[in-house]
Parts: C-alpha cells; structure tokens; sequence
C-alpha cells in the first residue's frame, strides 16, 4: 500500500507520509513555522494558534501541528493573511504579558521573546492588560519560582505535569479571560503534591516558570576570604553543560568545566561521580543484605523489591502518593547529599579545616536537589550538608558573568580526596546507569566474577522505552552467598513518574515481580533534568546519553567498588559499608506527605 501522499506547500509540490502534520511536513522541506504551545516531549494542544496556515479553498485558517496532510492540499505558511495573523496573536500574547525582557531570568532564552523579534513587533495595537491583572508570584518554594504575569496559558506546563508525571500538579483554572494556570486551590507549590522535578520549567516557553536560582549567594561566598568553598559536580552536568555556552549538544566538557570552576574561585572542586560510587557500594550491599534477610531468614518485615534513593523527586513522589511503599526505598541518601555529610566530616578532618567555615555548593542538572538540600534531615554532619545547589544553567551563568571563553579554556583535573570516581558513576546521568552501576558492584560481590556482558555494558537496562526489564542469574557464588545460587535477579528500571507509577502499583499491591527497581523521575534520568539547557527533546536527551556512556567507556576504572579513594574512606573514616557511622552520614529517613 503506497503510503505517501501529493502535497503543495508555497507552490512546491511535495511527496509526505500520510498522517503527517503540516507542521512536520513543513520542517522536512525546510520551512519554519513558529509555534509556543507545541512540543515533541507532548500531546497535540493546537491552543496557541500562532502556527497558523492557509489551506487553499478554506475559509479559516488552520493550526499546522494539530492538521494532518491529505491528499491534493495546497498549503500556504507566508501569505499576508498568515503574516498578519500571526503578528496579531503575539500582539494579543505581549498585551497580557509582563514583558520587562531587560531584566527577566529567561531573557535570551524565551520564545515569545523571539518571535517578537522575528515579527519585529515594534507598536502595540492592542491595550495593554498587564497593569488591569492582579498577577500572583509564587516564590515559596525552594525549587521553583511561578510568575502568574509571564504566561500566555500555552499549558504546557500541565500537560507535561501530567502526561510525563502523571502528578498534574498543575491545571487550568477558570474561563475566558479569568483563565489561569493554578495549583490546587490555588495554593503555592510548596504545599501541593509537586516533585519539584522542574519538568515544567523545561518545557515552559516564557518566564512563568523558572528555577529558584542561588547565583548571587554564590558569588557572596566565593568573595569571602574567611570561607573554604567546596562544589561538587554531577555526572549529567558535564554532557550538558556545553550547550549552555556555544558547543555543539552532547559534547563532553568535563575537563573544561573543571578549570572553569576553579577560575570563578572555588577553593577545591570536587566530584559528585565519587559519592555515586559510594552510594553504588552502600546500596549494593544494602539489597544483599535484604535479600539474605528475606531468603535466609525468613524476616517478613524486610521489603522487596528495593528501590533506589538517587532521585529526590521520584523519593518525593512516594512520600506523597505511595506512603505506604516507603520501607521499598533504600535508606541510602542520593550521591549529592552524601557528599555534603562527608565534606563537612571527613573532608574537613583530613585537610584541618573548621566545619564552620566551609560552605559546600553543588552543581546539578535537576531542580528537585534544592528542595531535597533543604530537607531538615540533611544535616547529619551537624551543620547544613549542601548549602547551595546550582543548575547546569546557573553555572552556565556564572561562566558568562566572569567572562570565561568556554572553548578556548584548557582540560584540568578534578582536585582529590572525593575527585575520583568510575565510569559506573558517570553513568548514573542515564536512565538505567544506577542499575547498571549496581549490577557491575553487585554481581562480582556475589561471584567473584565479572558481571557476563561484553565490556561490562549492561545492554538490557539501557534505552529510552519508559519501564525496561532485565534479569541475571546466580550461577557458582562465593560461599557467603551460597543461598542465591541458581536465583534469578530481576530488574526493573522506569524514567517519567508516569511510568514509575506502574511499577508502585505492582508493588502496592504486593505482586512485583522484582527485586530491584530504579527509578529517576525525570526523562532520560539526570541528563534530561529540570536544570538542564532549554530546549530539550527526544533527539538532545539521546545525544547527551550516548556522551555519558562513552564518557563511561573512556574510564580507566570502571566499577565503583574499585574506586581507590572509596576504599580509602571506608579504611581512614567509615569503617565499613552500612556500618554505623556509614548509617549516621550517608543514610536517612523519608517523611510522608499529603495527597492534595
């Protein structure tokens, strides 16, 4: 069956795949058709209507993301009546928006503010409404900021609150021109059930919607001669970091990112992959120890499958949605937060500093790490573990405010004592990276031998499906876990909440079939995160994926219980894993939350 069908678009015949969208059909041949509302991450809306086009023989016009091509249509995306149209519209849109451009956090990186610019929209011919509306500003959330006056009500926002989260912590509120983007009862998002996974701010067009930013705090501390300023780094920063200053997406800036961070003043820059490879150690031998527990013992109270902690808006999530699935989550903290423990002790100890003195910033693709930073039981070193949490974004900022030329800066190393780190940790920026990780540490603690997959890549538990599976049998274990011989441990691995909440309806209902799951809450994992470079899709969340695994493969070491500088923690401070000082620093509690 032939499956294309005959096209014109601005009198040049096409050949298209039927069912096709205009716009689709209109990028292929080369044609920019501008558009707000629409996004490959979401569901068709067709509300903003700036994408408008002429169909040959019809009346009205008609939205080009929401039309499919058929057979014979003339398509028109430039004629004067498409051109005014869509001038209006942004007219409309810029009457009702606060547009103080100069000095909005978006300035740059808005696409109203670009299509202002591409329309050349130099007069007003509409009344401006912005001093009429009693706009709100949500700033009590320690994540992100929501400014009522800067949305055009695209509801993006909320179509990705719920088709990827499944959380819909934001709606559409009222009618006509009283419609708003709201909360629930309109109450702030600190007190909804929000992740504060900033999938939102990623995927909002304007200002609306932005991170809770920490620069100018930043920029305090680092100006302090009497303070020791530690940052650490996560694994997804350095594959998405370079978008933000002019490289081509996906590229590796570790190297560059590092002497970056040392010429805007930090006292020692340091490596989140190290405690990704300590977490990898704690929770691997945390779900050995339960399952000796469950198989040997017979211990009911002992919960499986084990669901790993990395991600604090999917640790969230179950605090408000799945408080009774709890005791499945692993009572390690995320890689961040035992980084902050151990700066603030060991660190400290080993380089003769004064606790008190040292201020411990993080740098972090996601938007929930400032909220999970603030959480009272993060202070375990005896002081606030993490003072300040930045975005990719924000450092991207603060490269640009000092004046750095990115790409000419030369490749340093991170500083040691928590600067070294494994591939294992690297790829804990992927969905299925911690699984892998795990998997690599577990199955040698438990055979002796490597895990059975060419060059330790762990194949199955990779990819973009939204809940992948994979299992690997125990075959001739070392004596100590003799009981799991012949046991075959199954997997699960969800990105998307929305595709988490499969996998806790299982366990809910107490017939999972696995015994470890992980989940991050955020497509793609960490790389696709809510602090990441705008835009992102489909097509940058895979380019920054296959950076993180060859950023993996070029390790030197690449499973985390080998790293040498965990091992010398666990010989110099810690003693052993899940021992008791291990459980006072690098363990925790979670805390269950409202439902509304």
């Amino acid at each position: 069956m032939n499956s294309k069908i005959n096209i014109s678009i601005n009198g040049i015949p096409r050949q298209v795949e039927k069912g096709l969208t205009i716009l689709d059909a209109a990028q292929e041949a080369g044609i920019i058709i501008p558009t707000l509302c629409y996004h490959k991450d979401l569901c068709i809306a067709g509300n903003c209507r700036v994408c408008v086009v002429e169909l040959l023989g019809q009346k009205r016009l008609s939205a080009a993301c929401a039309t499919p091509c058929e057979e014979g249509m003339d398509i028109r995306t430039n004629s004067l009546h498409v051109r005014n149209s869509r001038k209006h519209i942004i007219e409309l849109l810029l009457s009702e928006h606060r547009a103080e451009c100069t000095s909005c956090y978006k300035n740059g990186n808005c696409e109203l503010q670009k299509l202002a610019s591409d329309y050349k929209i130099m007069t007003q011919d509409f009344i401006p409404l912005v001093k009429n509306n009693k706009y709100t500003i949500d700033d009590f959330s320690p994540s992100i900021l929501k400014d009522d006056s800067k949305c055009i009500r695209c509801q993006r926002c909320v179509r990705t609150c719920a088709e990827l989260q499944g959380v819909n912590a934001l709606t559409v509120a009222h009618k006509g021109d009283k419609m708003k983007i709201s909360t629930f009862i309109e109450k702030s998002m600190t007190d909804v059930v929000c992740t504060n996974c900033g999938q939102c701010i990623i995927h909002c067009p304007t200002g609306a919607l932005v991170e809770r930013n920490y620069i100018e705090e930043v920029w305090d501390v680092l100006a302090n001669p009497k303070l020791h300023v530690v940052v650490q780094t996560a694994p997804a920063v350095r594959v998405g970091l370079g978008e933000e200053l002019g490289l081509p997406t996906g590229t590796r800036v570790t190297g560059k990112m590092v002497e970056a961070l040392k010429r805007l003043g930090f006292d020692s820059v340091l490596d989140t992959d190290f405690s990704a490879d300590l977490t990898i150690v704690e929770e691997g031998t945390e779900l050995l120890d339960r399952l000796k527990k469950k198989l040997v013992e017979k211990d009911d109270s002992v919960k499986l499958p084990m669901a790993t902690s990395c991600s604090p808006g999917w640790i969230k999530y179950v605090e408000h949605l799945y408080p009774e699935c709890m005791e499945n989550l692993s009572s390690c903290k995320s890689p961040q937060q035992m980084f902050g423990a151990l700066v603030k002790t060991y660190y400290a100890k080993s380089r003769k500093l004064d606790a008190n003195k040292i201020i411990s910033v993080s740098v972090m693709p996601c938007t929930a790490k400032k909220f999970e930073a603030s959480r009272p039981e993060m202070r375990d070193s005896g002081f606030v573990d993490v003072d300040y949490v930045l975005t990719t974004r924000e450092l991207a900022i603060m490269i640009k405010q000092a004046g750095i030329d990115f790409g000419k800066l030369p490749d340093s190393k991170f500083d040691r004592l928590m600067g070294e780190s494994s591939g294992a940790a690297v790829i804990f920026g992927a969905t299925g990276g911690v699984m892998e990780a795990a998997l690599r540490t577990v199955y040698e603690l438990i055979t002796g031998r490597e895990v059975p997959f060419e060059k330790l890549n762990i194949t199955p538990v990779r990819g973009i499906e939204g809940v992948r599976e994979a299992s690997i049998r125990i075959e001739n274990p070392i004596q100590e876990w003799e009981f799991l011989n012949g046991v075959e441990l199954k997997c699960a691995v969800a990105h998307g909440l929305v595709n988490a909440k499969k996998l806790m309806e299982q366990v809910r209902a107490g017939n999972s079939p696995y015994h470890f799951i992980e989940v991050m809450a955020c497509p793609g994992g960490c790389l696709g995160g809510g602090g990441q470079p705008i835009p992102t899709n489909p097509e940058i969340r895979k380019k920054r994926m296959e950076a993180i695994y060859a950023e993996d493969e070029a390790m030197t070491i690449r499973k985390s219980h080998e790293n040498p500088e965990v091992l010398l923690l666990y010989r110099d401070f810690l003693g052993k894993p899940l021992g008791e000082l291990s459980h006072r620093l690098l363990h925790t509690h979670y805390t269950p939350r409202n439902r509304y």
